[in-house]
């Protein structure tokens, strides 16, 4: 069983100071037979009251408001989590079968919202890769395994490519990214399978092999398979999500799963930082990486296109034009 100790922090720093500062804050583990969270701290600028309620995923949600006028706002969370290995599910369904019960399940709830296609470019062109994995000659846990590979073979892990702004159709194109949009490709392809599937937040800690996304929040993706239930798939790291995996929240993406998101009344220039540490193993953490905190992207307030992937095309466009002259 092993225990975790994460420490998560968010700062947000205005140029001139603001007020009403109204926040949605999804820090709150998941608890169930595989995650029992031993401890949780919450600190946050002001000491607000804050109003706690179970969304429709189940996600355990926090809202409050600080109205004084402010510079800065911090959000530090600290948790300890001790998870437990599941069984993976065992193959005893015949594959026709284990197909004909998601057909059973496409208009049912909860599975009807996990299933629902979002519309983007090259929506064709990523369906003729899914469907080409003859999903109806494996079994539904060896056709996910099979699109969990395909998005870890053919996509770069590149950080600052992409942001929460950027588009599926502009994912597939750069073909890079991180764990969130690793996790949107995952989750789109599933669904064209008719594979319900849904969007996980959470934290991956670390293990003697080391994973893409330790040390920060991380994102993966939990596949329904049928007479077993929901299955975590990890496309950043090609390996199914398990007792290394820390879970925050689920939902149909990441808008529904956003650790922390809010309003303020003041100047649109702001700066978000973000630092995350989680222990190993034995629970002790030797550094604690959460109090070096990481800028995040910000969407600027002079109306002009803001995604991080068109900065990242234009930046790559100049280079070329540069190396002509």
């Amino acid at each position: 069983m092993p225990r975790f100790k994460i420490h998560h922090v968010t700062r947000y720093c205005y140029e001139v100071p603001v007020i009403d500062s109204a926040n949605q804050i999804m820090l709150f583990p998941l608890e169930d037979e595989f995650q029992d969270v031993l401890r949780h701290e919450l600190m946050i600028t002001g000491e607000p009251v804050i109003d706690l309620y179970q969304d429709y995923y189940g996600n355990k949600v926090g809202s409050f408001m600080y109205t004084p006028s402010h510079n800065e706002l911090v959000i530090d969370a600290r948790m300890e989590i001790v998870t437990q290995q599941r069984a993976l599910p065992a193959s005893s369904h015949p594959v026709e079968e284990q197909w004909n019960h998601l057909i059973s399940l496409a208009y049912q709830i909860p599975y009807i919202d996990f299933l629902k296609q979002e519309k983007f470019e090259a929506l064709e062109e990523v369906q003729a890769i899914a469907n080409a994995t003859d999903s109806r000659q494996l079994s539904v846990l060896g056709a996910a395994n099979k699109l969990n590979e395909y998005v870890y073979n053919n996509f770069q892990y590149i950080q600052g490519v992409t942001s929460v702004e950027t588009t599926l159709g502009e994912i597939w194109k750069i073909k890079a990214g991180v764990c969130q949009d690793f996790a949107h490709i995952l989750l789109a392809m599933l669904r064209m399978i008719d594979i319900p599937a849904r969007y996980v937040s959470g934290y991956v800690c670390p293990n003697k092999n080391g994973m893409r996304g330790e040390g920060a929040t991380h994102a993966w993706v939990e596949a329904y398979i049928p007479f077993y239930g929901w299955l975590g798939f990890d496309p950043t790291n090609n390996c199914i999500a398990n007792e290394l995996h820390v879970r925050l929240a689920v939902g149909r993406s990441f808008i529904d799963c956003s650790p922390v998101k809010g309003t303020y009344k003041g100047t649109a220039n702001h700066r978000l930082d973000v630092g995350v540490s989680v222990s190993y193993e034995d629970g002790i953490t030797q550094n604690d990486t959460a109090t070096v905190l990481t800028p995040q992207p910000v969407a600027p307030s002079n109306g002009q296109p803001k995604n991080s992937w068109r900065q990242h095309m234009d930046m790559i466009q100049m280079q070329q034009q540069q190396q002509q002259q």
